[in-house]
């Protein structure tokens, strides 16, 4: 009995070792040949569904191989070059949320269709930092000139999905009081209460060009001039899938972007000073490209401006703005006969004087909750 028992014993264990064996083995073939494809695939420069650039194969040398500097480079170009990341992602995403139950996938959650990245606490050092800037701005250029100055602050998605579906939230209207109390110097245009979610894409920060005309009307009014411009609506043929679809790695469903055209663009004249020549006010090539948001003014960009042939005023509007400002600035056009656009985090505020006449206008420094949150992009 005791002897059938051993030999039972020994049988389970060989068994066991015989498993082992096979899962080293199999684990051993996966990695080995997830190597040798990491070697021989062509590196991918850059990830369409994440916008940007990947890590490459770093060349080698002593000194940054004794400081570790090539290892941690490599480390990175293996994460950034291996065989079928995108799916690897996207069933690291989908296990964590709908198997795991996680709240969110990388500070991305998703609530009532709409993907949203966490952005959370109130950063007030970025806030000192965003009211610095400003304030070297209106010393240097704005100060004892003829300007109306003004700011507006837009809310993210967050505002009016975070907190409701129990997510941790900035106090948005503190927020505000905040950099309001180090701007003191400029007249606040709340916008706040002109949004909703719907005003807002579903795979991606941005809010929608044909959602945001009250918001247009909220700050002209704010300015003291009047809109009265109808549009219409045009819709993109292209799907737009926004950042968070590819920082979430999910399978969202596509946006659509609709914009709206007027008689009033045709004429007026935008001058790109990046590139010295004229652009349209909807660029239909990045329309169908990495970012089709770019579509409108053309995407980032330094410094536009915009002359409305049309304009029965001489009023000129400078605005300093994010990414938010080329979706809504068209909307504006109506009511000045110059419109100049500064973004800062392209332009440095000390050469602003070479390119920009100050005199005269109204100044509107109109951004995101997103940059001022993380406003180290300024200039």
């Amino acid at each position: 009995m005791w002897s059938g028992q051993t030999v039972g014993m020994e049988e389970r264990i060989l068994t066991e070792k015989v498993k082992n064996r096979i899962v080293v083995f199999a684990a051993a073939v996966f990695f080995l040949g997830a190597f040798i494809w990491c070697l021989l695939k062509p590196a991918v420069p850059f990830s369409e569904s994440e916008r940007r650039s990947l890590k490459t194969m770093p060349s080698f040398s002593v000194s940054g191989f004794v400081s570790g500097k090539f290892m941690k480079d490599f480390e990175s170009c293996s994460m950034d070059q291996f065989p079928m990341r995108d799916s690897f992602r996207t069933l690291k995403s989908v296990v964590a949320l709908y198997l795991l139950g996680q709240k969110d996938t990388g500070g991305i959650y998703l609530a009532e269709g709409y993907a949203s990245k966490l952005e959370y606490p109130m950063n007030t050092a970025s806030l000192d930092n965003a009211a610095s800037r400003f304030r070297h701005i209106y010393e240097k250029y704005l100060k004892d000139r003829n300007v109306k100055l003004y700011l507006s602050i837009i809310p993210d998605k967050n505002s009016v999905l975070a907190g409701e579906k129990g997510y941790p939230a900035m106090d948005y209207q503190a927020f505000a009081r905040y950099l309001q109390e180090k701007t003191d110097y400029m007249q606040y245009i709340d916008i706040y209460d002109c949004l909703e979610l719907a005003d807002y894409y579903k795979t991606d920060t941005h809010w929608r060009q044909e959602k945001i005309l009250d918001v247009a009307r909220r700050l002209a009014e704010g300015m003291g001039i009047s809109l009265s411009e109808e549009y219409m609506v045009q819709t993109l043929k292209t799907p737009f899938y926004g950042v968070y679809y590819g920082q979430s790695a999910l399978p969202l469903a596509p946006d659509e972007i609709c914009y709206l055209e007027s008689s009033i663009f045709d004429q007026c004249r935008v001058f790109d000073y990046e590139t010295n020549e004229e652009i349209p006010v909807y660029d239909m090539e990045k329309a169908e490209g990495r970012d089709p948001y770019e579509m409108f003014l053309a995407g980032p960009k330094s410094l536009l401006r915009v002359q409305n042939e049309s304009a029965d005023t001489d009023r000129r509007l400078i605005i300093f703005r994010d990414s938010f400002g080329s979706s809504i600035a068209p909307l504006l056009f109506e009511g000045y006969s110059e419109i100049l656009l500064i973004d800062i985090r392209y332009l440095s505020s000390e050469l602003l004087g070479n390119y920009v006449e100050f005199d005269n206008a109204d100044v509107l420094f109109l951004y995101s909750t997103l940059v001022l949150n993380n406003s180290d992009t300024l200039k």
